[in-house]
């Protein structure tokens, strides 16, 4: 079953977006995404907080997170939280398609 993160980053004048953006433009994200295992890494802004941002981060399993933690992209990952600042408050999920029940799947529109 596949594993998914959120991560809510928050920070101070734009820091968490200035973060996503660093991620993005020095390949990190890039790199991360090719990593085996990876299945979504995805940034998300909150149109209510300024100051926050939300990383999808689904795996596999817990394997393939347990080597993307091993790997070098941590250190540049808290490298960066280090340098704008940012707090993290982690959600865990495990997803399981099968329950879903019937009845709500009518509203789920693919």
């Amino acid at each position: 079953m596949a594993i998914t993160i959120l991560i809510y980053y928050t920070g101070k004048n734009g820091s968490a977006k200035k973060f996503a953006e660093e991620m993005v433009s020095t390949g990190t994200v890039e790199t991360i995404r090719a990593e085996a295992g990876n299945i979504r890494y995805n940034y998300f802004f909150p149109m209510e907080d300024q100051e926050s941002l939300l990383l999808i981060d689904r795996w596999n399993d817990q394997q393939s997170i347990d080597i993307h933690h091993a790997s070098p992209m941590m250190k540049q990952i808290a490298r960066l939280r280090k340098k704008y600042d940012l707090h993290m408050k982690v959600e865990r999920y495990i997803f399981d398609e099968s329950a879903i029940p019937p009845k709500d799947k009518k509203f789920i529109v693919d």
